[in-house]
């Protein structure tokens, strides 16, 4: 989330300002070496990879505001958002892609820079990196987990944030829903809204609004980051030497970056990107395979999807766009949910041999995550079909049944991320359906234009 400060940066730069003006704002960055002793690391790709680190920084901020906006507690020694922002090599283009904090990862061997204990490789939370070995550690974590290699680093915090935001004179967001969130204070109904620095925080940091938890705001944060980004373009900010300097000073003042990245790369990033725009951007999230995967000692993690997160970075080693367009199926059924976002176990509630085998494999043809592994029903006189779900994943479940009319939608508190599918005796073929939604789909990749306001 606070990656959106940090990169309308690079952004901003693209007015060619000048080097004195950008020269006088270096000496406000921080500097940290996450790349300190690093060995064996990825062969470098095409393009350039940027490390995006925002970590909780309320410390700084006022007591007001912690009311205000709902930020209450002790500040964390931790990484709260992370991403991997690919700049093309021909400099047309920027892919971002979100690392769920939550991640299960596996640290390479390291001393922790708390304790000063040594440590072998283990398994952790991807976020922990940070707690355990700082930038450094995130750095080679990240690296051992994607092979892609990571040029630069750029840390921030909420307070640099907000003051973008404020600058910019807001952000317009749209939500087709109402949103709200008792955890941080968001309550935005459904429509336009100009938000500022503080709602704008609550937005990016909301993960209460509905059953996708941190999946579902690391989306709002994409979409934020296109908005920011339009805004910063089509504003005038870009041609205003005296907004240029004050968004970068908001920003700059709480960044923390490699040493390597200096004026000379920032100005020259800059005018390679004069022409930069939303239509040039793209967002998506790692694929996941397994949600709530347990590991002892650490709780419950998301596991990537190795194959499609392999086939993901790949696309960004050999410096390729992401988002592949494919024209919509006339005949397909609007949904909210997109089938591959949605995990289904299938039961066999009639007496019939091979039923459930047919309804699975059916599914699966149509995108729904299913478990292959068809199984029998306690009652095998079932003549409607049942999806059980979860109340929290009452939009998946919703979806799921659009793929089986005349299905019955059956609640079940407990059930988990995984909805249930009792064939019935009525059960004839599934419907095709796809996601209203373009942020969905196998990557879940959108660009900046497609999520703009109209």
């Amino acid at each position: 989330m606070r990656a959106a400060t940090t990169l309308s940066v690079v952004v901003l730069a693209s007015a060619g300002i000048g080097h004195a003006v950008v020269t006088s704002l270096d000496a406000d960055i921080a500097r940290v070496d996450p790349f300190k002793d690093m060995k064996n690391r990825p062969r470098a790709g095409h393009g350039m990879n940027v490390l995006l680190v925002g970590t909780d920084g309320r410390d700084k901020i006022t007591e007001a505001e912690r009311r205000q906006y709902h930020l209450g507690g002790a500040p964390c020694h931790c990484t709260d958002t992370i991403m991997i922002v690919h700049i093309s090599e021909d400099r047309e283009h920027a892919s971002v892609v979100s690392l769920p904090r939550d991640s299960y990862a596996e640290t390479p061997p390291h001393t922790d820079q708390t304790t000063g204990e040594h440590h072998g490789p283990h398994p952790v939370k991807l976020n922990a990196a940070y707690a355990e070995g700082g930038p450094n550690l995130t750095v080679r974590t990240v690296e051992s987990m994607t092979h892609v290699k990571i040029d630069h680093y750029l840390e921030v915090d909420f307070t640099s944030f907000m003051k973008t935001v404020d600058v910019l004179d807001g952000v317009k967001i749209c939500t087709t829903e109402p949103l709200k969130d008792s955890y941080t204070g968001l309550d935005l109904p459904a429509g336009t809204h100009t938000l500022m620095g503080g709602q704008a925080l609550q937005y990016v940091r909301s993960r209460h609004v509905d059953g996708a938890s941190d999946l579902g705001r690391m989306k709002r944060q994409q979409r934020f980051l296109a908005a920011l980004i339009d805004q910063a373009t089509s504003s005038g900010v870009l041609l205003n030497p005296l907004k240029f300097r004050d968004v970068t000073r908001a920003v700059l003042g709480s960044v923390r970056a490699d040493k390597g990245f200096g004026t000379d790369e920032l100005l020259d990033l800059g005018r390679a990107m004069r022409n930069f725009s939303p239509s040039s951007s793209e967002f998506t999230t790692v694929p996941i395979g397994q949600m709530g995967f347990v590991v002892k000692g650490i709780g419950s993690t998301l596991k990537w999807d190795q194959a499609k997160a392999e086939k993901l970075f790949r696309s960004l080693r050999d410096d390729k766009p992401l988002a592949v367009r494919k024209p919509a199926r006339a005949d397909a059924v609007k949904v909210d949910v997109a089938p591959q976002q949605i995990q289904v176990q299938v039961e066999n509630g009639t007496a019939a041999g091979g039923l459930g085998k047919r309804v699975d494999a059916a599914l699966a043809a149509t995108g729904f995550r299913t478990t292959r592994l068809p199984t029998s029903a306690a009652d095998h006189a079932v003549r409607r079909t049942v999806v059980v779900y979860d109340p929290r994943w009452d939009r998946s479940a919703k979806s799921l049944a659009a793929a089986l009319p005349g299905s019955e939608l059956r609640a079940v508190k407990g059930q988990g991320p995984v909805l249930k599918v009792i064939a019935g005796s009525d059960f004839k073929q599934v419907t095709r359906v796809r996601a209203t939604d373009v942020q969905q789909g196998e990557f879940g990749v959108v660009t900046g234009d497609e999520v703009g306001c109209s």
